[in-house]
């Protein structure tokens, strides 16, 4: 694995390397193992983000054929991929260059929408050029000693990729038997939002390339299956868990000139949406009570009640004082002062709508206030 440096934060979480960084690694032991026949335990490489960095080999074998392993080492991030052995195969090919596929644990592209063809690997195009880029510096190394251009293939395969592709979306975008080859620096910050940030943005894409009008972002998994029973006439691809990056996903459908976006969510996030908090990760963006209570003295909820909601600091304990009470016209404003917000979010350029559901998945108000709209 890579040499792993201290992050300066508070906390000293340990930084550490993406998947598209450790293909890069193997690419090029197993093409210098290949033309040279030397054994050695370390590879440098030269990362995207320009940083150099040397990986220490977990396997080295082969000859007229070389098998060459790294472990991914995610450092504190929690990733999925982490503890995987990345691998290369490379070998001789009659056909001058380099000729990057995917192998075993490596998805291959069912569908489009993304910046790769269908039918080729899940290797990113910042990482295939990294892989190609470190290859290609044992490739001429090769033509040189043998006075004639000669092609090497390399596979890149990950054991135990298609059993960790099932913790990610990637079945959902078409990505099938098993992980992507993925990362832009080559670099993995603990905890850091980018990459779902990413896939959220990714999401949309392909539903606009498969034909989609409509998409619908929902905070997590409950939310989404709820959605997916209000809304049962369109495609699985339609539905995004955008988490706490609804403003993402707000901004990629607007970039992708998606006619229709719902909003679902349930009273949490729903009351962070109110006071204009589309990105309701953000630190220190807690719930703004005072202005839930304001909101419900304007639509006639008993002064008593208005009180406890401003004090509250919970959006359940919210949710639970007003629900005996005539409280729709309450609930419709929430949505309504959401959709105002996520129209000025997108300068009016989307056909919004806000569900708010209940905790087991029940529609309990919208804005617009009308029936759900049935048209994709």
């Amino acid at each position: 694995m890579g040499k792993l440096k201290r992050s300066r934060n508070k906390s000293d979480l340990r930084g550490g390397y993406t998947t598209g960084a450790c293909a890069a690694a193997v690419a090029r032991a197993a093409a210098r193992k290949l033309v040279s026949q030397e054994h050695f335990s370390e590879i440098e490489i030269e990362l995207p983000n320009r940083e150099f960095v040397t990986f220490t080999l977990a396997r080295l074998e082969g000859g007229d054929e070389v098998l060459a392993g790294v472990i991914k080492d995610a450092g504190d991030d929690p990733d999925c991929t982490h503890g995987l052995e990345i691998q290369c195969i490379a070998r001789w090919k009659n056909s001058p260059g380099i000729h990057i596929t995917g192998g075993k644990g490596v998805a291959t592209v069912t569908l489009p929408g993304l910046e790769l063809a269908v039918g080729e690997p899940a290797i990113n195009p910042v990482p295939r050029k990294n892989i190609y880029e470190m290859a290609e510096l044992e490739w001429l190394k090769a033509n040189a000693l043998l006075r004639e251009e000669i092609g090497i293939e390399l596979e890149i395969c990950v054991p135990g990729g298609e059993e960790a592709a099932k913790q990610t979306i990637n079945d959902r975008l078409g990505l099938i038997g098993g992980i992507s080859i993925l990362g832009t620096r080559g670099t993995v910050k603990p905890y850091s939002t980018s990459a779902f940030a990413a896939s959220v943005r990714q999401s949309i894409e392909i539903a606009k390339a498969n034909g989609s009008e409509h998409v619908v972002l929902t905070t997590g998994s409950r939310s989404e299956k709820a959605a997916m029973k209000l809304l049962p006439e369109l495609s699985e691809l339609d539905f995004i868990q955008a988490g706490d990056f609804i403003g993402v996903g707000l901004r990629a459908a607007k970039r992708y000139e998606i006619k229709q976006v719902t909003l679902v969510a349930m009273i949490g996030k729903m009351a962070k949406l109110v006071s204009g908090r589309m990105m309701t990760h953000v630190s220190g963006h807690a719930i703004d009570f005072q202005q839930l209570g304001h909101l419900a003295r304007e639509e006639n909820i008993p002064q008593s009640v208005c009180e406890e909601i401003s004090l509250a600091n919970t959006g359940r304990y919210v949710l639970d004082r007003v629900r005996n009470l005539d409280s729709q016209s309450y609930l419709n404003r929430l949505c309504r002062e959401a959709h105002e917000h996520a129209n000025q979010y997108t300068t009016d350029a989307l056909d919004i709508q806000v569900l708010l559901i209940d905790f087991d998945g029940s529609l309990l108000a919208s804005s617009p206030e009308l029936s759900l709209k049935k048209n994709k």
